[in-house]
């Protein structure tokens, strides 16, 4: 079976995550299927950044996300926007809303902290 899930990056109390499609038995940092988006929750807000495409193929062939990658597509809108695709509205509709929310979602590259 297929997850969607994150895989830990970046350097020790400093972490940022590759949003990744692997399978379930694989190891948390170990061997994956494909890099789907990138998520650091370090910064205010927190930076997100995914292929929403690759991620629509994958939930359609029935990959599951995760809890914590659930999360994140729906404060991101992403899960409502696939909602919508499974109702039968256009993907190119959805990727053109998709992309213009990131684009006007303004990141700080300052990280918190902690």
């Amino acid at each position: 079976m297929v997850r969607l899930r994150l895989r830990r990056t970046g350097l020790r109390h400093q972490p940022s995550y590759r949003i990744v499609a692997a399978d379930k038995e694989s190891p948390r940092d170990g061997r994956f299927l494909e890099i789907l988006g990138h998520y650091n929750p370090r910064t205010d807000p927190f930076s997100c950044r995914l292929d929403e495409e690759k991620i629509y193929e994958w939930l359609k062939n029935g990959a599951q996300p995760t809890e914590s990658v659930l999360k994140i597509f729906k404060s991101v809108g992403l899960w409502s926007r696939f909602e919508r695709l499974k109702s039968g509205e256009p993907a190119e509709t959805l990727l053109q809303e998709a992309e213009k929310e990131y684009s006007e979602r303004e990141l700080s590259r300052k990280t918190r902290q902690d």
